[in-house]
């Protein structure tokens, strides 16, 4: 764990450095762009998922008390609080490798945000070389944002609800490889912009590939309004993290970092902390 404060105390005396030397200037948002017209939906496809598949894949509505709910409600207050306190509503998910536990975190995180009564949230699977955010609540190869994006799929027939809280999903669909490209096309930005505006309570999570092994997250963070970075302790190393924080430091402000089976548990998912590094 020392390895990973260590890059994250680095990162926050470079981010305040870098802070005093821009005049109070922010970078420009790249979805400034001239967009398609607005998207228009109306209905949401709801499933039935099985209580035993959401507990097989360690999702946190399956549970109704426990360190690993508790864990997640912590994660939710500090990640609102965050939100609220600079009125923004677009959240990415990346970690710096594979493997780190950061779909599920986005899951988790979502979810839990959608039990609160104050407002909705929609989680976009957006790892579109390896979407997989569908098969943590058991549903097999279906439709989502890249068909939307590459077949014109009216976006109410690819949005999903589970069936919990107020907690919608937009599945990545199949697989792509130019995954860069589609993320920065013009209908994606309008999607963004979209999803960001059309209702005022709603949290929009997109789940990110990992920072370190594509150009995607480096591309898409400024659709967004920040990220939060997962990292597992004994897996992540000092100089991943560091090279991960180094590489976004100008593109979107780190809302903070899930330290990621930072402890044992009587779960599969150890205990989750957050570390806010602003």
């Amino acid at each position: 764990m020392d390895r990973i404060r260590t890059a994250l105390e680095l990162y926050k005396d470079v981010k305040a450095t870098a802070s005093r030397s821009s005049n109070g200037t922010t970078p420009s948002r790249a979805a400034d762009h001239m967009a398609p017209p607005p998207i228009t939906y109306t209905r949401t496809r709801s499933l039935t998922i099985p209580l035993h598949v959401l507990r097989e894949h360690r999702v946190m509505a399956a549970y109704n008390k426990g360190p690993f709910v508790d864990a997640y409600k912590i994660l939710r207050t500090q990640v609102m609080h965050r939100l609220r306190e600079n009125g923004w509503n677009v959240l990415g998910v990346t970690s710096p490798g594979y493997g780190e536990g950061k779909t599920l975190t986005a899951v988790n995180l979502a979810i839990s945000l959608a039990m609160e009564t104050t407002q909705t949230v929609l989680l976009v699977d957006s790892d579109l070389r390896d979407p997989s955010v569908h098969r943590v609540f058991g549903v097999k190869d279906c439709r989502g944002l890249a068909d939307y994006l590459l077949d014109a799929s009216p976006l109410e027939d690819l949005l999903l609800h589970p069936g919990i809280g107020r907690f919608v999903l937009l599945p990545g669909g199949r697989a792509i490889s130019s995954s860069t490209e589609i993320l920065t096309s013009l209908k994606m930005v309008a999607l963004v912009e979209e999803l960001k505006h059309r209702y005022p309570s709603r949290i929009v999570i997109f789940d990110l590939p990992a920072l370190l092994h594509t150009a995607d997250v480096l591309a898409f963070s400024p659709y967004t309004d920040a990220l939060l970075m997962v990292v597992e302790e004994g897996k992540t190393t000092g100089e991943e993290l560091q090279r991960a924080l180094g590489l976004v430091r100008n593109s979107r402000p780190v809302l903070g970092t899930v330290l990621n089976k930072a402890g044992q548990s009587s779960l599969t998912l150890a205990d989750m902390k957050a570390m806010l590094s602003q």
